[in-house]
């Protein structure tokens, strides 16, 4: 069986839209386990609505907001299959979604080996400025980029669309709940994977459009700072190198405004920004957004203290 185990909060809106892309599964040997991370909006009731109507549905409900980690872990400890998909609330997986899992960890067991496996966003935008100058572009990027990386660097992308077998995941233990906050849990997880000598793949065919929750350069920025806190607390704990300063000129103008700025400065100028795509150049707005997207990974790498988990 597939166990599919989805942490969530806030997403009653979202989670009858990835309930019904499973119900659709060509293979039905699936069960999903959604993990409520602090009922905001009454999901619970969603889930039970769902279960009622097929019982491979279950949820798990936290009295209070633990983070993201600690929603995995009860997951994966909840779930009884033998392979274990990491699922956001906001993804649509295909109709094969399951049956692809299925397929290519049966085929890496026949050739004795242990596999984790990416499946990379297709972010879906509202039609706004900032998707037209930043986020439509910037996705595209990431994509052409990801799979023209090293195969011993795929581990960098595991996110939010991921499987690995219960013996793999036994391997390697939960995820860090250090990582209290945003962003990081996932790619820890993948880097001790890799580690652990499980190959991770990045699977083409398990791209899976995902209604991106950062639809604004404000919310982008903020994302961006709590990355780089998070990429900061990584990299000590697994003694990496600190990151080097960017070069060039555009490099030590991000390095400075990086360094300068606090979060709130950033989403002031962010919303600034924000006020004016549309009504400058494609190319003008896209460096503006990017600009402060990259100064506050800066920042954040600079500030590790404890940053809301209500994020």
């Amino acid at each position: 069986m597939v166990s599919i185990v989805v942490p969530t909060r806030g997403g009653a809106q979202r989670l009858p839209r990835l309930f019904e892309a499973l119900a659709r599964q060509t293979d039905s040997r699936w069960e999903v386990v959604v993990v409520i991370d602090g009922d905001t909006d009454d999901s619970a009731t969603v889930c039970a609505r769902a279960a009622a109507t097929d019982p491979r549905v279950r949820a798990e409900v936290f009295p209070e907001n633990r983070g993201r980690s600690e929603a995995l872990n009860a997951g994966f400890r909840a779930a009884v299959g033998d392979i274990i998909v990491r699922c956001d609330d906001d993804l649509v997986p295909g109709a094969d979604y399951v049956s692809t899992h299925f397929r290519l960890h049966e085929e890496a067991r026949a050739q004795g080996r242990e596999v984790g496996l990416v499946g990379l966003y297709q972010n879906v935008y509202p039609d706004t400025a900032y998707a037209e100058a930043y986020g439509r572009p910037h996705d595209a990027k990431f994509r052409d980029d990801a799979y023209s990386s090293a195969p011993d660097k795929h581990w960098k992308y595991w996110a939010g669309n991921v499987s690995v077998s219960r013996a793999a995941s036994d391997l390697v233990g939960e995820y860090d709940t250090a990582f209290r906050a945003y962003g990081y849990e996932d790619v820890d997880m993948g880097y001790r994977l890799a580690q652990a000598g499980v190959a991770v793949l990045l699977v083409p065919e398990l791209e899976t459009p995902h209604f991106v929750a950062a639809t604004t350069t404000e919310i982008r920025v903020k994302r961006a700072f709590y990355s780089g806190s998070a990429r900061a607390d990584f990299d000590v704990k697994h003694a990496m190198p600190r990151r080097q300063p960017a070069s060039g000129p555009w490099g030590r103008a991000v390095e400075r405004s990086g360094q300068r700025s606090s979060l709130s400065t950033l989403m002031s100028r962010a919303r600034r920004v924000d006020s004016v795509l549309g009504r400058v150049p494609g190319p003008v707005g896209e460096k503006l957004v990017a600009f402060l997207v990259e100064a506050a990974a800066v920042a954040g790498y600079g500030n590790t203290r404890a940053l809301d988990t209500n994020f």
